[in-house]
């Protein structure tokens, strides 16, 4: 199976200079977990809200004023759409992540994947597959 077939479409993005209190409040009305941050329309990063939390909040910074591009990861591993789920597996498993942005030719976002989409793509019953499918508890 393709990447194409389980990701998650039309991504939640915002500009490197979108500050955290904005994609803290995509996140939060979009019940979402991370966006992917962009210049030019090209990816660039991605930040979660785990790292809002980690490199932001605890380290005393304004979120109101802190701009994505001083807390997102930049060094990010991608998928095309045309990879198969099995690549993306691997890909998760050797650079422990969660999920992983779906990315056309000149690197403009058009995805995401994660662990749960995965899980749930081959349709084998199992515990991930169940909590996948559960809607999220805001």
């Amino acid at each position: 199976m393709q990447v194409k077939h389980v990701m998650t479409p039309d991504p939640q993005t915002l500009p490197l200079d979108a500050t955290l209190y904005e994609a803290a409040r995509v996140m939060r009305d979009r019940g979402i977990g991370d966006v992917l941050v962009t210049y030019a329309g090209r990816l660039c990063g991605v930040v979660t809200d785990r790292d809002i939390v980690v490199r932001a909040v605890a380290e005393s910074r304004d979120t109101a004023l802190t701009p994505l591009g001083d807390v997102c990861t930049a060094e990010l591993t991608t998928v095309r759409p045309d990879d198969d789920t099995g690549k993306a597996a691997r890909l998760m498993s050797e650079q422990a992540v969660r999920r992983l942005p779906v990315v056309d030719d000149e690197q403009r976002p058009l995805g995401i994947v994660c662990i749960g989409d995965l899980a749930t793509a081959d349709g084998q019953p199992g515990p991930l597959t169940e909590i996948s499918k559960a809607p999220p508890n805001n």
